[in-house]
């Protein structure tokens, strides 16, 4: 009798207790509603960001704590791996600063999905079905909005665990064989063996997660004619945007010459084209601006063009003025970087493999056939639907920002829609816009872009969704004129 009361006790103390029922809430919550969960992680963690950020510990050589408009917009900037900033990150920031930072640049370069999915297997210690198609979906979208998919995907459903395991593991080592190559240049330059493996560390970091946060005094302006620096970061970046799933595929494919995915196909195809054409118009249209490469040697000029169409994938470096630069260059990067890098990686945007399936549509109805075709692979109507949403949901909030920081600044319109692209894409380049004294107004509207662009549009519409509906009727058929 004594032992069954004790039950019933601990049962009811259970109940009672909030701890256990806040911890039974979460973990239903990890596993009915994952892409909510998702959101709730990546928010809280901005949240404990910003928190930190805001105690006087974390500023330099100042006893007052950062102003709450800086500390949420660097904080949403770490954590969505975006890279604008209001501050100057050299010398802003203590070193217990520059730890927060770099800690919510490794978090928020790992994903808001993959992270999500990883606190959800903590939480509920097991990946339900439906985690793992929102895990799954964030190598292909499609997997969540219309169930599996025909074609050979680049993650498949039950390599998901191993998936997850890989991530941070992988991310860690290319971010430690960057350092690798970046520390003996510093020394080279001069730096002192501290300052060189901490910073070495830092810009290698905000190189492969696409951040463009940069610890250097004297900006990346002095790397501007060095191969080595401006290659290494290139890569570190080109490898951060093609993303997780490609970077797995690939990796099966060394070992057991697997066939590609359709998916890796498209992006290293897309991202490749994308890069050599953003060069070309890069070298183009600046090759006479005296304030960017007109004002460089002629040898080096074809590697800084390089360079910033590289950055415009989501890196966010830059070796140039950026608001120095023509109309009609900014414009070219406006595109560039609303397109960003590969699914499921550290890059922003809408993603290459979004704007493919575009082209592939628009050259299946140009030769009149039903089915889009890439690599002799058909690809779903679904995929197209889901690919229009994502064009137009983005298109819709870069619009809405711009209008409101339009009219807080009264800024000119190329600078504006130049950062608002910039933060939508988590890109980081900037012309000088939030340099200067932003309104906080401003500010605050710049966060919730990144904050948008970077959980993306589909989790983000998945989210508030209450819940799947099955239409069990069609209606007649009417075809509107379009075009």
């Amino acid at each position: 009798m004594a032992t069954s009361n004790r039950i019933r006790g601990n049962h009811r103390d259970e109940a009672t207790n909030p701890l256990v029922r806040g911890w039974k809430s979460l973990a239903e919550s990890a596993t009915a509603s994952p892409a909510r969960f998702a959101i709730l992680v990546f928010t809280g963690l901005i949240i404990i960001t910003t928190v930190l950020l805001t105690l006087p510990i974390s500023r330099a050589g100042e006893a007052s704590s950062t102003p709450l408009a800086d500390a949420v917009f660097t904080a949403v900037s770490a954590i969505c791996v975006t890279g604008l900033v209001t501050v100057d990150m050299s010398t802003y920031w203590s070193p217990f600063g520059n730890v927060v930072i770099i800690l919510a640049m490794q978090i928020g370069g790992i994903g808001v999905l993959t992270m999500a999915s990883i606190l959800g297997l903590v939480v509920a210690r097991r990946i339900g079905l439906r985690a793992r198609l929102i895990a799954a979906s964030d190598t292909n979208p499609a997997r969540g909005h219309a169930g599996p998919v025909s074609e050979s995907q680049a993650v498949r459903l039950g390599e998901i665990g191993s998936l997850l395991a890989t991530v941070a593991l992988s991310a860690i080592i290319i971010e430690l064989a960057i350092t690798a190559l970046v520390v003996p240049r510093l020394l080279l330059m001069g730096f002192d063996l501290w300052t060189a493996l901490w910073q070495g560390f830092y810009i290698s970091l905000s190189a492969f997660t696409n951040t463009g946060f940069v610890p250097f005094t004297d900006g990346m302006e002095q790397f501007a004619s060095d191969p080595w620096m401006l290659g290494v970061l290139a890569i570190a970046v080109f490898l951060g945007a093609i993303g997780f799933p490609v970077i797995f595929a690939l990796a099966r494919w060394t070992r057991s010459r697997a066939r590609l995915s359709i998916h890796a196909r498209i992006t290293l195809v897309t991202t490749l084209i994308l890069i050599v054409l953003g060069a070309i118009a890069i070298l183009a249209l600046e090759w006479a601006n005296s304030a960017t490469l007109g004002g460089q040697d002629g040898a080096v000029r074809p590697m800084t063009a390089v360079f910033t169409s590289v950055m415009t994938r989501s890196g966010g470096l830059s070796t140039i003025d950026i608001g120095a630069m023509n109309g009609s260059t900014l414009l070219v990067l406006d595109m560039l970087m609303f397109v960003g890098g590969g699914s499921a990686s550290t890059a922003g945007g809408i993603k290459v493999t979004t704007l493919a399936v575009l082209f592939f549509a628009a050259v299946a109805e140009a030769r009149g056939v039903d089915d889009m075709e890439a690599f002799d692979r058909r690809i779903p109507n679904d995929v197209l639907r889901l690919a229009v949403s994502i064009v137009l949901w983005g298109a819709t909030i870069v619009a809405i920002s711009s209008v409101t920081i339009l009219h807080i600044t009264k800024a000119p319109l190329d600078y504006v829609l130049f950062d608002v692209i910039s933060a939508f894409a988590t890109c980081g380049l900037s012309t000088g816009l939030t340099n200067n004294d932003l309104p906080d107004s401003a500010k605050y509207v710049l966060a919730a872009t990144m904050w948008a662009g970077r959980v993306g549009t589909v989790t983000l519409a998945a989210a508030l969704a209450a819940s799947q509906r099955r239409q069990l009727f069609r209606r007649a058929e009417e075809r509107p004129i379009v075009g």
